[in-house]
């Protein structure tokens, strides 16, 4: 790790994926922050072409910074979807300079977006683990667990109402075959004998005549 003058404004630390170049001051959106150096290769050499690693930074088809050397500070910033800072490429120059695009804290971590190359052939197949992706994949899990729980009360009201049912229907059968096995009760009436059969059947004696006390007065 190489040595940095206190009076940089910013320092080497731990990050999320590793190591990372912190601010320690505060640095205006704007501000030059570190230059990105290393050997010049050259894509007509073929020693040159053959070089493979992850600090690589073209500047042109033809010329290439081998960022890997250890005094090269910027090699230390992470990238960032949503970043703080810039590569500021100088081709005439074949210069690169990492500045500020929005005002850094101290504390705050530098960072830079790499280009779309660098992140499809290294970060896309682990998974980009910068805050602005971290916060998606975070809002993405909570969303899931929220309609997972829907879903799952969903289901639990759908078995308790089917239970519910099912209740009401035998309770329903329990009422309709108590209500064939019991006997009816006869009707209660007015309070006068019921007459029986004889009673309404008539006498056959033939009539009495009158007396004759009767029969003499007529």
């Amino acid at each position: 790790m190489p040595a940095i003058s206190p009076n940089k404004p910013y320092r080497i630390g731990r990050s999320r994926t590793g190591l990372g170049l912190f601010a320690t001051k505060k640095i205006k959106k704007g501000s030059k922050i570190v230059r990105y150096f290393g050997p010049m290769l050259d894509s007509k050499n073929k020693k040159h072409d053959a070089i493979d690693n992850k600090y690589l930074f073209e500047i042109t088809n033809r010329w290439t910074i081998d960022g890997s050397v250890r005094k090269n500070t910027a090699r230390y910033i992470n990238h960032a979807c949503k970043p703080n800072a810039e590569s500021d490429v100088s081709k005439k120059k074949l210069r690169v300079d990492i500045r500020a695009i929005k005002t850094i804290h101290p504390g705050e971590e530098i960072n830079y977006d790499y280009g779309t190359d660098y992140f499809k052939e290294f970060l896309k197949p682990i998974g980009c683990k910068c805050v602005a992706c971290e916060k998606k994949r975070k809002k993405k899990r909570a969303e899931e667990r929220a309609n997972k729980l829907r879903l799952k009360a969903k289901a639990e009201k759908k078995k308790l109402k089917k239970i519910s049912k099912a209740k009401r229907k035998l309770e329903k059968a329990k009422s309709k075959k108590i209500a064939m096995t019991t006997p009816h009760a006869h009707a209660r009436g007015s309070g006068k004998p019921t007459k029986t059969k004889s009673a309404r059947t008539k006498s056959l004696r033939p009539r009495q005549s009158k007396s004759p006390a009767l029969a003499s007065q007529a």
